[in-house]
């Protein structure tokens, strides 16, 4: 339960604001021993049923507890040791957000970069979702670039070598974040794809490309360093990335998500991220994008 002082702060106006809500009998209330009080539960439905999203439909439709889009190894092993009730479905980053939009899922993992601005996950959320109450939460930054064999044999240093050395290379699905940074990072480099010698198969995670590799039927592919550590495979870095979770803010309080952010506070996540190697989690949780 929460005070009047409590509940103007939780819905960012002033206390006047919230008497007067009381004196019309507009907002949800009770009173004990001549204090009012207010269940944030209550107060989340009143929200919820005064809101003039096209959203709205969705805040009383039940939300799968399934997490889509991007794979990353160090959130798949958090959702699993939180013992959190949420599924992980890789679909790839856009493929993800259609899925997430059309109230498929609870969380959206996503890194897109928008090739213009130079800005991860928001330029896109923001034009796909204009009319969404949602919430664009940091999970980490991380490392992408090259993965090859142990003790890279073929002596690839960069993407040059991709076209000189024609080596195997295996790609993302279209609409993957990996995918479109390889896509940028080429056409910046002046390479053409079609030059390139890809191999005929797509792989749907970071996993699958380390596991090509591993498995001798891909020389090279673009994946996160802690794929390449998992898998005692070289890494050639090439870019920094954003990895952010997007959820609906009625959502954010729901228990599969809490317990997973929870458990991403202790000293076990941590050790988690640092074993992987080449995570930034300091900013983990931090808002980057509230759409109201």
């Amino acid at each position: 339960m929460m005070t009047v002082h409590e509940i103007a702060d939780y819905l960012r106006v002033k206390e006047r604001k919230i008497y007067d809500l009381i004196t019309q009998k507009q907002i949800p209330c009770t009173r004990v021993t001549g204090k009012w009080l207010f269940s944030r539960h209550l107060i989340d439905l009143w929200l919820m049923n005064n809101s003039e999203t096209s959203l709205q439909d969705l805040r009383f439709k039940t939300i799968p507890e399934i997490m889509v889009g991007s794979h990353d190894p160090l959130l798949e092993w958090a959702l699993r040791e939180s013992v959190s009730a949420m599924a992980m479905q890789t679909t790839g980053s856009l493929e993800g957000l259609s899925r997430f939009s059309a109230g498929e899922a609870m969380i959206c993992a996503m890194h897109v970069l928008d090739v213009e601005t130079g800005e991860y996950n928001v330029p896109v959320v923001k034009q796909t979702l204009q009319d969404a109450d949602i919430v664009v939460l940091e999970w980490a930054w991380r490392g992408q670039g090259l993965i090859v064999a142990r003790n890279n044999p073929l002596a690839i240093q960069n993407l040059a070598d991709l076209l000189a050395k024609q080596p195997r290379l295996v790609i993302r699905q279209n609409g993957s974040g990996s995918r479109i940074l390889l896509d940028h990072l080429l056409e910046k480099s002046g390479i053409a794809e079609n030059k390139l010698n890809i191999i005929d198969m797509l792989a749907r995670t970071e996993m699958e490309v380390g596991l090509a590799i591993s498995g001798g039927r891909a020389d090279v592919g673009l994946a996160v360093s802690s794929v390449a550590k998992q898998l005692h495979l070289d890494f050639i870095p090439l870019a920094k990335e954003r990895f952010d979770l997007i959820m609906r803010r009625f959502d954010y309080f729901e228990p599969p998500i809490q317990k997973m952010l929870v458990f991403c506070q202790s000293i076990a996540f941590a050790d988690k991220a640092k074993e992987l190697g080449d995570y930034d989690i300091r900013g983990l949780g931090r808002v980057v994008y509230n759409k109201r």
